[in-house]
C-alpha cells in the first residue's frame, strides 16, 4: 500500500463514519417518551423544530409517500445527573454512563414520509424502506387542520394534501489532496510502521478545498398554508 492509498483509505473511513451518525440522526424512535436530537452539552437547549430532513442522495424520490402526521411532545432541553454504570450496577456498561433526562416538552405536529432507499451495510436484513420526520409548531398548521388531526378526521390522502414536498441538493465543501502539488515518498510497512525506502525523503503533502454535491438529499416539507412562524 503506497502512503497515498493510506491517506485516501483513512478519508474513506471518516466518510463511512461520518455517513452512520447522519443516518442515526435522522432514525425514529416513536417509543421514546420525547424525540433525541443527539448529543448536545449538559443543559443545553434542543432545537427539534425543523422542517427539512435529509435522505441518501442514492433514495428514489419518486418513491417519497406520505406516511402521518399525528401530535406529539418534544424535549427542548437535555440535562445528565452524571451517574456512572457501577452505581446503576448494568452489566457490560462503559466506565462513564450519564443518565440523560430530555426536559420542558412542547407539543409538535410529527409529519412523517417513507420512501426507499439503498441497504444501509450495518443491516443485516438489507432493508431498502426508510422514513423520516419533521417537527412542527401547532401555529404553522390552520387551525381547522389542527381541529382535523385532533378529532382525526383526516384521511391519508386529504391529510397529504396539506403539505407541500420540495428536494434540493446542496454543494459543500470538502478539503481534499492536492494531488497536482503534493509528493510522496516511496516506502512500506514494517513491523506495522510506514517507513520511507530514502531515510531523507520527506513527504510534502499539500491540501485544497474543493466543491462537490453533498451525499445527501434535503427534503423541505411546509404546510400549504402558514398561520404563522417562529
Amino acid at each position: 500500500m503506497t502512503r497515498m492509498n493510506r491517506f485516501l483509505s483513512f478519508g474513506i473511513g471518516l466518510a463511512a463514519a461520518a455517513a452512520a451518525v447522519h443516518a442515526q440522526g435522522n432514525a425514529i424512535n416513536d417509543n421514546a417518551p420525547f424525540k433525541l436530537y443527539g448529543v448536545v452539552r449538559d443543559g443545553a437547549d434542543l432545537h427539534p423544530f425543523t422542517n427539512v430532513a435529509s435522505i441518501p442522495a442514492g433514495a428514489d424520490l419518486s418513491s417519497i409517500r406520505f406516511a402521518g402526521v399525528k401530535t406529539v411532545n418534544v424535549a427542548t432541553k437535555r440535562v445528565s445527573d452524571g451517574r456512572n454504570c457501577e452505581e446503576s450496577q448494568e452489566p457490560g456498561g462503559s466506565m462513564y454512563c450519564p443518565s440523560v433526562k430530555d426536559l420542558s416538552p412542547m407539543p409538535a405536529y410529527q409529519i412523517t414520509y417513507s420512501y426507499n432507499g439503498p441497504a444501509m451495510p450495518s443491516d443485516e436484513y438489507g432493508s431498502t424502506h426508510f422514513a423520516f420526520s419533521v417537527y412542527l409548531h401547532p401555529e404553522q398548521l390552520d387551525p381547522a387542520i389542527r381541529e382535523a388531526i385532533s378529532a382525526r378526521h383526516l384521511n391519508p390522502a386529504d391529510a397529504a394534501g396539506h403539505f407541500k414536498l420540495t428536494t434540493y441538493r446542496e454543494p459543500v465543501a470538502r478539503v481534499v489532496i492536492d494531488k497536482q502539488n503534493s509528493t510522496f515518498c516511496d516506502g512500506a510497512f514494517m513491523d506495522g510502521l510506514w517507513s520511507h525506502t530514502d531515510t531523507k525523503c520527506e513527504d510534502k503533502i499539500v491540501y485544497k478545498t474543493v466543491a462537490e454535491q453533498s451525499s445527501y438529499i434535503s427534503v423541505k416539507i411546509d404546510p400549504v398554508v402558514f398561520v404563522s412562524s417562529r
